[in-house]
């Protein structure tokens, strides 16, 4: 089986060269690869590695009955298992599903301060009660967050190099346009990517057969798995309301507008019955938040209605697998991505922005006479950036750029579409398969 290469494996290596290093917490949906990753680079990098599932193995939960010094947890899990060699200075302990021990968080304080093993644990945090936690280790831990694969880790999947990457970003940095072969053959990637998604062993099947079969079947499992997590860790809130708006995000997002209303979720549905529901499916990996700025300005936090906003799926393959058949059947087959209302392209615009660090905003004025998709910001400019699913008119990205004076802190804009490189001196025009890559170019440019 092809080894997925993943930009984990780069952060686990600066962590461990790191003398100072925390505990780390490694946070990321189901199935995103967050196990696999870790035990590859722990077997790679350590002499001894105690891997312990708190779901798989409950048995382990009980060995922080005696409390949280480092000499009483490292005898019980001893006691349960007398073959662990927890030799000092050698020993990565690695805590996988710590949802389910919500007392390893409290742990890993006194494992820093005792420094003689390295730690790392994983999972989705979504069940945690922090409330039930004597102390969550607060400045004695590294949070980061683990996604399903970005585009560039499918091009490495399909077998392109570093080298090769690097070559498309030098285009987009000169805006020297792509060669025919290019653009056919990387909007073909790009379009196999929207439709199967990220996740590591739906990638790893299409790779390996080299064809859809089985990716929907796949697709459709997880949403099933993300239904049952649902009702597993979403205490204290209404699990049918979490249910309910999971079910719904596709509807909302085959809208016009695709704005989240509570109005569609049920009859009589109310904002304040559901406070907290979004937030746990942004919070449990599921879906990605757009927030309508209340103006188009500087700065992005903060300048944003909390009430008003967009939610897409954190990974578009889900939202592939959510469609029914008909739509289906279109996608794989006749390859068209513009159904739907554009809503895959902005799924999918709004998924690599996050991958890249960004939160999300939009913007839509009152009368709807003014709308984008997107915005962004650079050293010293709000971006803006329009989603194009047809070669239609850019009128409200020219609105926005060609303000007189209106809107100071837009000094240019972006253009996502199925065309070539291009500037035309007031906003850049970019393939859709550069986005991955488009933090870096804002940075350089």
């Amino acid at each position: 089986m092809k080894f997925l290469k993943r930009k984990m494996e780069k952060l686990l290596a600066d962590w461990k060269s790191n003398p100072e290093r925390l505990p780390l917490v490694v946070r990321g949906a189901r199935q995103v690869g967050k196990t696999f990753t870790i035990m590859q680079f722990a077997q790679a990098n350590y002499k001894h590695v105690v891997a312990i599932n708190f779901a798989l193995q409950p048995q382990y939960r009980r060995i922080f009955d005696d409390g949280f010094g480092v000499d009483a947890i490292v005898k019980n899990i001893t006691l349960i298992d007398p073959t662990w060699q927890l030799v000092p200075n050698e020993t990565l302990i690695f805590f996988d599903e710590m949802q389910d021990c919500p007392n390893c968080a409290t742990s890993l304080k006194p494992f820093k301060l005792d420094g003689r093993y390295d730690v790392i644990c994983s999972g989705s945090m979504m069940g945690i009660n922090y409330h039930e936690i004597e102390s969550n280790s607060v400045g004695y831990k590294q949070d980061c967050e683990m996604m399903s694969l970005d585009f560039e880790e499918f091009l490495w999947a399909l077998g392109y190099s570093d080298a090769q990457i690097d070559d498309l970003y030098g285009h987009l940095l000169a805006l020297k346009p792509f060669s025919a072969l290019q653009m056919q053959t990387m909007m073909s990637a790009f379009r196999d990517y929207v439709t199967i998604g990220g996740m590591p062993a739906i990638v790893q099947s299409f790779v390996t057969q080299k064809n859809f079969t089985n990716t929907l079947v796949m697709q459709r499992q997880l949403l099933l798995d993300y239904e049952e997590d649902i009702t597993k860790y979403a205490q204290g809130l209404d699990k049918a309301k979490v249910k309910s708006i999971y079910h719904h995000i596709s509807v909302f997002l085959g809208k016009e507008n695709k704005k989240f209303q509570i109005s569609k979720i049920a009859h009589g549905a109310r904002n304040r019955e559901y406070v907290g529901t979004v937030d746990w499916l942004k919070d449990a990996g599921i879906v990605n938040v757009c927030y309508c700025m209340d103006v188009p300005e500087l700065p992005l936090n903060g300048n944003y209605n909390p009430l008003s906003f967009k939610i897409y799926f954190k990974d578009t393959g889900l939202l592939i697998a959510s469609l029914d058949d008909e739509a289906q059947e279109d996608l794989r087959v006749n390859r068209n991505l513009g159904t739907y209302k554009g809503a895959i392209y902005e799924n999918i615009v709004g998924d690599m922005l996050v991958k890249q660090g960004y939160e999300l905003y939009y913007y839509r004025n009152e009368k709807s006479t003014l709308e984008m998709d997107f915005f962004v910001r650079d050293r010293d400019s709000l971006v803006p950036i329009e989603v194009k699913a047809t070669d239609g008119a850019t009128r409200s990205l020219r609105n926005l750029v060609d303000h007189g004076g209106k809107y100071n802190d837009i000094h240019y804009g972006i253009k996502l579409c199925d065309k070539n490189l291009g500037f035309d001196g007031h906003f850049y025009t970019i393939p859709y398969f550069m986005t991955f890559a488009l933090r870096r170019f804002l940075r350089e440019r």
